[in-house]
């Protein structure tokens, strides 16, 4: 199988099933869980990783199917290791947990989630000593890619509203496990307008997302394996993450050519072709979706997944956007080209000064073992919550 287009990126599934026959039969409900299975022994395959809540399991009093799916997608996830392909990039997955997941892990799933948390393949993030599903929710959104949405209520609909304020791809089945009027079922109805679809999910090339959300409407008629095979296509036609280039763009500069050879040699082969990004540049050549160039600048910068900060030549929009992007507490990797004229030293950033002379593998290697060291550094002002 050719390397995926979801090789890599974090897939979060998340959603509930309402406590009422009526709309959600446990046919449905069974056809869903089967469905999510499916898709995540798919994903295992294509390399991707996940984004899985650890938690308690609560059950419908009507049927005594679990509500949520986060303990079917890591015991998928767990089922389907053989399947995963074997240089694809850790962790599998980010295990999110508040103060008392321990004494909630349902008695089912613990020797499994000892046999997990041990290895290099989960990585554990804790939301402190919050027991509140909105800072859980706001973790999750900050390490997913892809949000995956079915049933659900508020919960799916403040994680939609994450995703969406960072630029990250919505994907919303229109499954009948909620009314139509809340969760997933509602983003997906939103959705159906045209002018909305392109909000949730952007297909690359600048393929049409409306095409798309009809695709996964899934009549009853239509197979388990199907509805599968029809959103693994969508989620593999999504548009990559994006990595937003801060960087010289006036040709007439004394160090444009040196910046454009490091962008051109290392930046733009690691970051899109091994790491899987896009790179954005806005230099007044590309289609705008705003009417102004700083408006344009700032909307792309700010749902950007990572920055690149490049100061060689020292302009003054470099340093406003590399301040926004701080500020902003987006993944940033700060260069220059070493010996470059800077008004401060960026080793204070632990940044990267790259050379203009050796192979162009070294110079890659250099960049790129920079990326795996500052990658997860904390933001320069981390929240700090009033009370616990």
């Amino acid at each position: 199988m050719a390397k995926s287009p979801l090789f890599g990126r974090r897939i979060h599934i998340s959603g509930s099933v309402v406590n009422d026959l009526t709309i959600a039969p446990t046919n449905d409900v069974e056809d869903a869980r089967t469905l999510v299975g499916c898709l995540v022994k798919e994903l295992v395959k294509r390399g991707a990783n996940f984004v899985i809540p650890v938690d308690a399991e609560p059950l419908r009093k009507v049927d005594e199917l679990p509500v949520c799916f986060d303990w079917l997608v890591w015991k998928a996830v767990r089922d389907n290791l053989a399947f995963r392909p074997p240089n694809a990039p850790g962790p599998l997955a980010v295990a999110v947990q508040h103060h008392k997941t321990e004494e909630q892990i349902p008695e089912a799933f613990v020797d499994m989630w000892d046999e997990l948390r041990t290895t290099q393949l989960v990585k554990i993030e804790s939301a402190a000593q919050w027991n509140m599903n909105s800072k859980r929710m706001e973790v999750q959104a900050r390490y997913g890619d892809i949000l995956i949405t079915l049933g659900g209520d508020e919960g799916v609909l403040y994680l939609a509203n994450l995703y969406h304020d960072a630029g990250k791809h919505i994907v919303p089945l229109n499954l009948p496990l909620c009314s139509e009027s809340k969760g997933s079922r509602r983003l997906y109805n939103f959705g159906l307008a045209s002018s909305q679809t392109r909000r949730m999910f952007q297909i690359a090339d600048d393929g049409d997302a409306h095409d798309w959300i009809n695709r996964i409407s899934f009549p009853k008629r239509q197979s388990i394996i199907d509805r599968v095979s029809a959103l693994v296509e969508l989620l593999e036609a999504l548009e990559r993450p994006k990595a937003f280039a801060v960087r010289l763009l006036n040709p007439d500069h004394d160090d444009y050519d040196d910046v454009q050879n490091f962008f051109d040699v290392v930046a733009k082969p690691v970051l899109e072709d091994e790491f899987g990004y896009r790179l954005i540049v806005i230099d007044g050549r590309q289609t705008y979706e705003h009417a102004r160039i700083d408006q344009e600048i700032f909307a792309k910068l700010h749902r950007s997944s990572m920055v690149l900060a490049d100061i060689t030549g020292a302009r003054p929009n470099c340093f406003l956007e590399l301040g926004y992007a701080l500020g902003r507490g987006l993944p940033t990797m700060v260069t220059a080209r070493d010996g470059a004229d800077l008004p401060f030293d960026i080793t204070t950033f632990a940044g990267h000064h790259w050379k203009i002379d050796g192979s162009a593998d070294d110079r890659r290697r250099a960049f790129r073992e920079h990326w795996y060291a500052i990658r997860n550094r904390p933001t320069i002002v981390p929240t700090e919550p009033l009370i616990l």
